[in-house]
């Protein structure tokens, strides 16, 4: 009977892995990490919000104050409210028939950029035909050519057309100047919506025009009202253009307006309802950006829930 007397191998030992740290340390500095981001990025918020915010308290509070509490104390609060600032802006500067103007001007313009370009938009989207990408790309380089340089062939073509220094004639340029953008804009939301509801509607024996009107058009509207926003904000606070093509003082806007309020001032001293008139057309353009906040975010981020 034999022994086996030769060594036993030793018995291998795998190497210790050491194991991830993912416990309580690395937690603790991510939250760290995230709450210096948090605080950093809310405080830009923060200086943004009071740079953007304090000028236009400021014009509000310095529209109530008389001329000379606008020199001598203009950070102070008014020891008094002018309200007489105000009816004096609205009467004797005229601001009431600029309003008037601008109002007409802006809602009728408005109206026809939407409707003319959502028409062109929603075909340009949909319907598949030769020349269609040559034509978005015309209104994509009128995005892209300056105003400035088509003012003296636009006041010949007005001229002639017996349109210059109209209500009218101010309405068709603004309507041609808002064209691209809309169509531009318009033409990427349509594409989003879902073909399956208008394809039903041709099924069911309505036709283009109805199916546009009843059923893509109500789908649209948060991208309407985004676009309308933009256009409204453009056509409001336009100056270049009724400049150029309404001299007439009978027709003349609210951005000339006050134009024509700040040069007197040189004259008269009426800075106090200078400040009222500003107020006055900047308070049309807050109300509607407040009131609108919501589907403006919606139409803008719309595409990207698709």
């Amino acid at each position: 009977m034999s022994t086996d007397t030769s060594p036993q191998p030793a018995e291998t030992v795998p190497p210790r892995v050491p194991a991830a740290k993912n416990g309580p340390g690395r937690e603790h500095g991510r939250k760290k990490t995230g709450g210096v981001l948090n605080v950093f990025s809310h405080g830009v918020l923060v200086i943004w919000a009071i740079l953007v915010v304090m000028p236009l308290l400021w014009a509000v509070m310095t529209s109530f104050k008389d001329d000379k509490s606008i020199f001598t104390s203009p950070w102070s609060f008014p020891s008094h409210l002018h309200f007489e600032n105000w009816s004096r802006a609205w009467s004797q500067a005229h601001m009431s028939d600029y309003f008037l103007n601008t109002i007409i001007v802006v809602a009728f313009s408005l109206f026809g950029t939407l409707l003319l370009g959502s028409m062109a938009a929603y075909v340009l989207a949909r319907f598949e035909f030769p020349g269609n990408r040559f034509i978005y790309f015309l209104f994509i380089g009128g995005m892209s050519f300056p105003i400035i340089l088509a003012l003296v062939p636009l006041f010949y073509v007005m001229q002639n057309l017996s349109l210059l220094n109209t209500i009218p004639g101010l309405i068709i340029v603004y309507i041609a100047y808002s064209l691209p953008f809309t169509v531009f804009f318009l033409t990427s939301f349509f594409k989003t919506l879902p073909t399956s509801v208008a394809e039903a509607a041709i099924i069911d024996g309505a036709s283009h025009t109805r199916t546009f009107f009843q059923v893509m058009l109500p789908m649209a509207k948060p991208g309407l009202i985004s676009v309308g926003i933009f256009n409204f904000l453009g056509q409001w606070n336009q100056y270049l253009l009724p400049t150029v093509l309404n001299t007439d003082p009978n027709h003349k806007v609210l951005s000339q307006g006050l134009v024509a309020l700040a040069t007197s001032q040189g004259y008269k001293g009426d800075w106090s309802g200078l400040f009222a008139g500003l107020v006055m057309a900047m308070l049309p353009v807050l109300a509607a950006y407040i009131v609108f906040q919501r589907q403006v975010v919606e139409g803008l981020t719309a595409g990207a829930l698709k």
